[in-house]
């Protein structure tokens, strides 16, 4: 599709418009505005409050769409007006592109291309820069890998690229998300919570211009470092949360335990030992004496060590509030073996136990049991793969 009558059409086909957040980039604004009216005139232009000459270069296009805010508010908020203006204008699809002369215009067939070939349309596409490109400063390449990581922790999937403005993004969809950030930090939220509600996020490589010259940057490193860091805590917090333990809820409500037990506890394609050491990680997890956090550590500590994420979190919940009075029994019993301390009876731990007494006891006997029920439970699990694994392939 290198026609450019062709990708005029399919722009037109796909009723995609694109949106072209500004602040104080007079220099580059009306060559960007140029490069994208070579493929539509369906441009929405939101002017953040702008102080420089924004908005007589404005007055030029009277045929696109401009939205002018008094004061600047930040990218995320206008980014979020300009997608509520494309539903409003009945438009599918925006493509969101900086005004600061980084990106080029003549990639939009990029998107149009890739998205035409895709059969999924309910996607959302980050062009994924070189970050070894001439000019691109270290700073780029050190917070889009760490925003990178944090992506991947949130949703599980990997991406190139995870800040670049240079986007394509289906109007409806993101607009029924409920967002709570207005400046750099909502290209962060956005991608991640497009993610958790069942929109694909991809990448594709676009090209990149750093000239130092012309180009204005409004990113604050520390302020917006913060703040980008703080809606990361933030996402990662409610991942773990609420939106693993839902997805794992929905997989096993829809699949049913036998068909789930099957095909994700017993039908991936981890190892047997992999699987037996996720239940040894998640049984060690459970018993151990992180109350609160049992969930968390699970999912985590598995994908530090490479294991099995949803094994490890199946069996970190071995502590089921009918079990806690025998674990926490066990620990002290254990405990107090090692410390050469009395031993207790069970009908002792009740509601007026007061575990502060015997909280050394609690805690030496707590990780003690944990590793040695972590063993068991690892062992017989990795029996019990092997004797299945070994009767599925007769």
């Amino acid at each position: 599709m290198q026609n450019p009558e062709e990708i005029i059409q399919k722009i037109s086909d796909y009723n995609c418009c694109v949106v072209v957040p500004t602040y104080n980039n007079d220099t580059t604004l009306e060559r960007v505005i140029q490069g994208v009216l070579r493929y539509t005139k369906n441009i929405i232009v939101i002017n953040d409050g702008s102080i420089d000459n924004t908005k007589n270069i404005l007055l030029k296009y009277p045929e696109i769409t401009q939205i002018n805010l008094k004061n600047n508010v930040g990218k995320g908020n206008a980014l979020r007006l300009g997608l509520k203006r494309a539903e409003e204008l009945n438009f599918e699809y925006a493509i969101s592109i900086d005004s600061d002369g980084q990106h080029y215009p003549d990639d939009i067939p990029l998107f149009i291309k890739e998205f035409d070939t895709s059969l999924n349309k309910k996607i959302l596409f980050i062009g994924a820069r070189n970050l070894n490109a001439k000019g691109m400063p270290r700073k780029n390449s050190f917070a889009n890998k760490f925003s990178n990581f944090w992506y991947w922790a949130e949703t599980g999937f990997t991406l190139q690229d995870t800040q670049s403005g240079f986007r394509m993004y289906p109007v409806k969809e993101i607009n029924k998300i409920k967002f709570l950030s207005t400046k750099f930090e909502f290209e962060v939220e956005v991608i991640v919570k497009a993610s958790w509600n069942g929109i694909e996020v991809r990448n594709i490589p676009i090209r990149v211009l750093y000239d130092s010259d012309e180009r204005v940057s409004h990113y604050r490193p520390f302020m917006d470092f913060i703040r980008i860091s703080a809606m990361n805590t933030w996402l990662f917090t409610v991942a773990i949360i609420y939106i693993k333990p839902r997805d794992f809820y929905r997989r096993f409500k829809q699949k049913g335990f036998k068909k789930f037990f099957y095909e994700d506890l017993i039908g991936s394609r981890d190892s047997n030992l992999k699987k037996a050491l996720s239940i040894a990680l998640g049984t060690f997890i459970g018993i151990s004496p992180f109350w609160g956090f049992h969930s968390i550590l699970a999912i985590m500590l598995a994908a530090i060590f490479k294991l099995n994420k949803v094994i490890s979190f199946v069996f970190s919940n071995v502590s089921f509030p009918i079990f806690i009075p025998f674990i926490i029994y066990g620990s002290l019993k254990m405990g107090g073996s090692i410390l050469g301390r009395t031993s207790l009876e069970l009908n002792q731990i009740d509601e007026n136990f007061k575990i502060g007494v015997y909280l050394v006891q609690y805690v030496v006997g707590s990780f003690v049991l944990a590793f040695l029920t972590a063993i068991l439970f690892g062992t017989i699990g990795y029996i019990t793969l092997h004797l299945f694994s070994s009767k599925n392939s007769k």
